[in-house]
């Protein structure tokens, strides 16, 4: 049997007001899988790529990554460059002056040496339809661009598994489809978090429910 990407078990998690958000939630992603979180705003649809990556750390329950229990923020920094998040808001994911720093930061700190991340950088670039665009100031691109130029910084570092959230949110129908027709040859296991129905479809997501703080199949 593969070894599972993520194994999460048991995990309740929340915000600091002491509200848990994910109660008792259990998943598993394996290499291949492309899965969809839906459920209704405020279910922890969110919370869940962060408790992944070590950004929120569970209560209780424990976090499998790369068939390693991780604990400590050591151990989760290995997890960041080999699970690849999309935050819902660009500007939460672009930091850097230029959008070759931003898209360059992750293969440093996987300690790629210079040439080898400009021609990374290049590369992603190019193969999302921003060739020419390593020079722009990243807060002056409109906000189809920034949503792309975030995607590169997540793609560039070649990640094993692509967490999304919400990656349509606030594009214009021609990024849409774009990003769609992107997601769609990408060979990384996906976990979408997502309200779009047609965004589900499109990717072939098999559909997880977030119901009351755990994943049900739907």
């Amino acid at each position: 049997m593969n070894e599972a990407l993520f194994r999460l078990e048991g995990i309740e998690a929340g915000y600091g007001d002491g509200t848990a958000v994910l109660r008792g939630l259990d998943l598993e992603v394996q290499r291949g899988d492309r899965l969809a979180i839906t459920g209704p705003n405020g279910a922890g649809k969110s919370t869940l790529p962060h408790v992944m990556v070590g950004l929120i750390r569970p209560r209780t329950g424990s976090v499998w990554a790369f068939g390693r229990r991780r604990n400590g923020e050591r151990a989760f920094h290995e997890v960041r460059l080999r699970a690849g998040l999309l935050f819902q808001q660009a500007d939460d994911q672009l930091f850097s002056p230029t959008v070759f720093d931003d898209v360059a930061f992750g293969p440093f700190n996987q300690g790629k040496d210079a040439t080898e991340v400009r021609d990374l950088v290049l590369a992603t670039l190019d193969d999302l339809g921003l060739a020419g665009y390593e020079g722009r100031l990243t807060h002056m691109l409109s906000g189809g661009e920034k949503r792309l130029v975030s995607l590169a910084t997540v793609l560039a570092m070649q990640p094993d598994v692509l967490l999304l959230d919400e990656p349509l949110a606030g594009l214009d129908q021609p990024t849409e489809a774009r990003l769609v027709e992107i997601l769609q040859r990408r060979p990384q296991a996906l976990v979408v978090v997502t309200h779009d129905p047609a965004l589900v479809s499109a990717l072939d997501l098999q559909r997880l429910e977030m119901r009351d703080g755990r994943l049900e199949p739907t």
